[in-house]
């Protein structure tokens, strides 16, 4: 198990809020010292040398961490580098039962001196004791890649571990704090992420905090790669994400927020088309015990969160621009708009006048097809008479063809109406006194006359008479029809 040496202590150094410790129950905290350094609770193993990757190797087992990233077992073998004597963690990756480990990565330290090894939030944390500074390498992040090995720098500076106080036992209310020495000769540590004072015999956990990350990676396109990998990271990359898109920066950094858009929609695309599979019904001849369900991304940014930092921005000069770019991105996917997305856009080109752009997303389906969306174009009909055809032309995609004819009738347009429920719903189908009355409310006698002759045909061809079903209820009608053209004797309607 790696542990520090006995020796001198470590130098003091500036502790910067980056690690925080927590400290276990007082019940599992003391321990039994048998030795410096050593415990009887956990006994080292005899073997001295490990056999890594191949067999003509042997490797100091102190110089061997075992851990877990990513799910993935992994050997982290501590070497010095033979061109530079730096010191470097060779990261060994075991893949499958029964196969050597491989070696897929070298994280580079850059120092020389005594060092041990944590594994948090699947980062690897290397300790230094010389500097009392903590090391952060994310395997998963890209870096130099050198003959199939990927080469990493840390993801920021050393930083050290938060200082604890521990409050010893006193009368006092007050209490007396003892601050325990970081980075001490008398620190075990264990896997994954425990931290053990043999000398004081406490044990902390170590968890990392995440926030101040922000300020430490400037580059945002890195960050997000880093945040989306870790268990507490998206509502600081919802923040981050917010700060980009906000007035400072006032949408200049469009090529940083479309790289963004996409590593966020490629995690978001992948389990979109899990979801789908998951729904997709099963032959009834095939028996399945047990419902096998994908366990989500670590993190997972869907539209709704989007939206909502969307909402913030709204109805602002460049918030047009962002959108149409979150669009394209999840077009890129094949990820289709959902519902409050698509109404913000509608809402953001209205706002901006931009109804052909409107016309294009509708007419392409970049927008969802709905009829609530369909009924939101159509309530913002008042501000430009394009709004209503855009709205037509997404309902004729869905075949809503009973709204479109409701939205013709109240637009005054009878005969084109009359013709698409003739076509659409047949002919035994169109209720006649809707039509009647909407012709009616035109005054337009022409268009009246026209209407109560495709009837008339229609009861012909249906019930051989020009007459009217009472149930249709067209008397008021009918005597309007008969004042207002009384020499038409020969086709004078009635009621059967």
């Amino acid at each position: 198990m790696p542990m520090w040496p006995c020796s001198a202590p470590p130098k003091a150094t500036a502790w910067y809020p980056f690690w925080s410790s927590r400290k276990s129950s007082p019940s599992s905290r003391r321990w039994t010292v048998s030795a410096p350094g050593h415990y009887t609770a956990f006994q080292t193993s005899l073997m001295t040398f490990l056999s890594v990757g191949s067999p003509s190797r042997e490797v100091q087992e102190s110089k061997v961490t075992l851990g877990q990233v990513y799910g993935v077992l992994t050997v982290l073998i501590l070497q010095s580098n033979s061109t530079t004597g730096l010191m470097e963690v060779e990261v060994h990756l075991l893949n499958g039962p029964g196969l050597a480990p491989r070696k897929c990565h070298v994280l580079r330290l850059s120092l020389v001196g005594r060092f041990a090894i944590n594994t948090v939030d699947n980062l690897i944390v290397v300790h230094h004791q010389a500097t009392g500074t903590s090391l952060l390498f994310d395997i998963s992040l890209t870096g130099e890649v050198i003959q199939d090995i990927t080469y990493h720098a840390p993801v920021t500076t050393g930083r050290s571990i938060k200082p604890f106080g521990l409050k010893l036992p006193s009368l006092s209310p007050d209490g007396q704090i003892l601050q325990c020495e970081l980075y001490s000769t008398h620190w075990v540590l264990f896997q994954p992420n425990i931290v053990i004072d043999a000398k004081l015999g406490c044990m902390w956990y170590l968890n990392l905090c995440i926030d101040p990350l922000c300020n430490l990676i400037s580059d945002r396109i890195r960050l997000t790669e880093f945040l989306l990998q870790r268990s507490s990271g998206k509502q600081v990359l919802l923040k981050v994400l917010g700060q980009l898109v906000d007035d400072q920066y006032k949408g200049t950094l469009l090529p940083v927020l479309e790289t963004i858009f996409s590593r966020i929609n490629k995690i978001y695309a992948s389990w979109v088309q899990l979801e789908l599979q998951n729904q997709t019904a099963q032959p009834s001849n095939i028996k399945t015990t047990t419902v096998k369900h994908s366990s989500p991304p670590i993190v997972l940014i869907e539209q709704l969160d989007m939206v909502q930092i969307f909402q913030r921005i709204a109805k602002r000069p460049y918030t047009e621009t962002i959108l149409m770019l979150y669009l394209q991105s999840l077009s890129k996917f094949n990820i289709a708009a959902q519902e409050e997305l698509s109404k913000m856009i509608i809402s953001e080109l209205i706002h901006n006048h931009s109804f052909d752009t409107l016309r294009r997303l509708v007419s392409y389906s970049m927008l969802l097809e709905s009829k609530a969306v369909a009924c939101f174009l159509l309530s913002h009909s008042d501000v430009n008479t394009a709004i209503s055809q855009v709205a037509i032309d997404m309902l004729g995609k869905i075949q809503a063809y009973e709204i479109i004819v409701e939205v013709m009738l109240g637009q005054g347009k009878v005969i084109d109406a009359l013709r698409l429920a003739k076509n659409s719903l047949g002919l035994d189908k169109v209720p006649a006194r809707k039509f009647l009355e909407a012709a009616h409310k035109t005054r337009d006698d022409l268009i009246f006359h026209s209407v109560f002759r495709f009837f008339q045909m229609r009861n012909l061809k249906l019930y051989e008479t020009l007459a009217f079903p009472k149930a249709e209820q067209c008397t008021e009608f009918i005597q309007h029809y008969n004042g207002t053209f009384p020499t038409d004797n020969s086709l004078r309607p009635q009621i059967i």
